[in-house]
């Protein structure tokens, strides 16, 4: 059985605490959740999607929002691109940078990286492995960026 409620209708204030539950949410206040995007080597796409599965999972301690590209805009042009990667961008809080081997020959990811920057947004590095891959890119020494293991992601996600 499922469907609407007793016949009784909701009374303004529902209405509203419902309008600033949304409110909220929109601007990033999901009751201790992170909007984050993830910036990182197409290579990289399978290990980033068990990231993304892992924080669905409801015991794992990891709570974000992701708003990152789900797939490549089907486009030739880096302006487009470059637009609609921005758009995703401005709706987080962090940016979170996979690194692999595969990173530092990303055309995409040092560009995310200085956008999110340029736009005020928190970025933090994060690996897979005991330690980080052997060559990180420029950007991480430039901007001070933290590089945590992946394991370490739901803690720094709730420092701020």
């Amino acid at each position: 059985m499922g469907g609407g409620g007793g016949g009784g209708s909701r009374s303004l204030g529902d209405t509203r605490q419902l309008e600033d539950r949304a409110k909220e949410i929109l601007q990033g206040g999901s009751a201790g959740r992170t909007k984050v995007f993830f910036s990182f080597a197409h290579e990289d796409l399978d290990a980033v999607n068990l990231l993304r599965g892992q924080a669905k999972n409801e015991n794992s301690e990891i709570e974000f929002n992701d708003v990152s590209v789900k797939e490549p805009f089907d486009s030739q042009r880096a302006d487009y691109i470059k637009q609609k990667i921005t758009e995703h961008i401005k709706r987080c809080s962090t940016t979170v940078v996979y690194l692999s081997p595969d990173t530092t020959n990303s055309r995409w990811v040092a560009w995310e990286v200085e956008k999110s920057f340029e736009l005020g947004k928190r970025v933090i590095a994060i690996h897979s492995g005991e330690t980080a891959p052997h060559t990180l890119p420029d950007f991480i020494g430039k901007h001070k960026i933290k590089v945590v293991r992946w394991s370490r992601l739901a803690d720094e996600l709730k420092e701020r």
